[in-house]
């Protein structure tokens, strides 16, 4: 039995043998199956990157800026430039590339920007490392939150000087804004200071860029646009200063005063800012939504973002002329359980109108058409200057819509304009915080509707002065112009005021 299936299972062994070894390789067939499992798999590949990448209706990717933002210091490959109109509320038809977004995705970013400790007496390093920060624009906690601009989100501008503990606050009440982890925070600087930047190295709840205004009295403590030794004393009378052949002896302001550099350097600062966010930083370059302007002593309320939002969606059905959007107001008394959701409208006045200013590029655009103006005007107020320029260049005015209760408040009790006071932040900030407090079930309103149209009639505004100095209104104009610009770097490596007058 044993012998029987040895000899049956050595014929199977056999037949299987001779069956392999009359098999042929054919190599004509082998290559066209290859080529057959090749192309199924390039298909298969184009297929899915089509329907994973292709932008939806039909717009195109800017592939300039996306090659910018990846090769910036700052973003490796995780930048993405996409186009989703049809997510965008004000979109209006497939091809209007206004919804353009700027895209970094979360916990895909682990790069570090090191702030060096720098003594405040060493300009010199002061100097390069503010070129270092522009240059780089680094944006922090992009590892934490990513960052998406879109038309519908709010880009925050803080303007800082040096009053740290008021930033501070001011920090502390950003903290408690709802959906303040979604937009962009921007603080301007005038003085470097390794205080101020732990204080906003501490931000830790949404993305946080810092830039810094880098022709300022910081650096040039003892030449324009600091106090150059040789500068005329502000009440000398100008037959004098003629004769002592001071700098600046040919061009007092329209009072016959001479600049005083800390009362000029708040006009240059605003205006460069406004420069440098809308047209200079890479990250802003295809931005179209709104712009909210803060200073370091401002307070804000926790429902800020939400109500800008339903201003600008009651501006596009209510007010479409409307271009500046105030959160803020200096009421003396606020009453949220009327007005939480009440807007007033209006044509732009200063002193009303410039708190928790909001716009979008297209005031900007309008401003900067009308720089000339806004440098020449004899007011270092930027603000005043503003209102000359709504009354007399801007088409059709600045048209302002204010809400009745504020969400910004003043807290500055001393400063630039309060001279003497006693500076008390924390009693101030406690004032506040009782007021938000006490009108918490206010906060955050169903409904927003216009209460009524301002009656107050407004003029074109009487230069206060302090501006008359040839010097600044060319600094000024360098921002925007870039022959101003290249004037204002000779006569700053030759201190020449010739330069500027020819």
């Amino acid at each position: 039995m044993q012998s029987f299936t040895y000899k049956k299972k050595k014929r199977a062994n056999q037949s299987l043998l001779g069956t392999l070894g009359e098999m042929k390789v054919h190599p004509t067939r082998l290559i066209r199956t290859l080529f057959m499992v090749i192309l199924v798999l390039f298909v298969f590949l184009n297929m899915h990157v089509l329907m994973h990448f292709e932008p939806r209706n039909g717009d195109e990717i800017n592939i300039s800026l996306l090659r910018k933002l990846r090769h910036q210091g700052n973003w490796g490959d995780t930048a993405h430039v996409q186009t989703h109109l049809s997510e965008l509320s004000d979109a209006k038809n497939a091809n209007d590339s206004s919804g353009l977004e700027v895209f970094i995705p979360i916990n895909q970013y682990n790069k570090t920007f090191l702030h060096r400790d720098i003594e405040e007496s060493n300009l010199t390093q002061i100097h390069l490392e503010i070129e270092r920060a522009n240059r780089e624009q680094f944006i922090h906690n992009l590892n934490k939150f990513g960052l998406k601009l879109k038309a519908d989100s709010l880009v925050i501008v803080v303007q800082v000087h040096d009053r740290s503990q008021y930033l501070q606050i001011l920090i502390d009440s950003l903290r408690k804004v709802n959906q303040i982890k979604d937009s962009l925070l921007i603080f301007s600087h005038d003085v470097y200071s390794d205080e101020l930047n732990k204080i906003i190295h501490s931000v830790d709840f949404c993305p946080v860029m810092q830039i810094y205004f880098p022709i300022t009295l910081q650096l040039h403590p003892k030449e324009f646009p600091g106090q150059d030794p040789n500068d005329c004393p502000r009440d000398v009378k100008k037959e004098e200063a003629l004769k002592k052949k001071c700098n600046n002896a040919a061009f007092p302001d329209k009072y016959g005063h001479y600049r005083e550099p800390k009362y000029c350097q708040t006009k240059h600062h605003w205006l460069w800012k406004l420069d440098r966010v809308f047209d200079k930083l890479e990250v802003m370059k295809n931005y179209t939504g709104h712009v909210l302007l803060l200073e370091e002593d401002y307070y804000v309320a926790p429902d800020i973002i939400t109500v800008i939002q339903m201003m600008n969606n009651l501006k596009k059905r209510d007010c479409k002329e409307c271009r500046m959007l105030t959160a803020g107001n200096y009421d003396k008394t606020q009453s949220f359980v009327v007005n939480s959701g009440k807007v007033e409208l209006a044509t732009f006045i200063s002193s009303r109108h410039n708190m928790g200013m909001t716009f979008a590029r297209d005031l900007w655009n309008e401003i900067k058409k009308c720089a000339r103006e806004f440098c020449d005007f004899d007011d270092y107020n930027w603000d005043w200057t503003l209102q000359h320029l709504s009354m007399k260049c801007i088409s059709n005015k600045v048209q302002v819509m204010k809400m009745k209760a504020t969400r910004v408040f003043h807290m500055g009790d001393c400063g630039v304009h309060h001279k003497g006071k006693k500076c008390e932040p924390l009693v101030k900030q406690k004032q506040i915080e009782k007021i938000l407090q006490d009108n918490q079930q206010h906060l955050n309103p169903n409904v927003m509707k216009v209460a009524g149209t301002s009656k107050i009639k407004i003029r074109d505004p009487k230069p206060n002065g302090g501006w008359g100095d040839i010097r600044d209104k060319r600094l000024c104009h360098s921002f925007v112009s870039a022959e101003d610009e290249r004037k204002m770097q000779r006569f700053m490596k030759s201190n020449d005021i010739s330069i500027l007058t020819g």
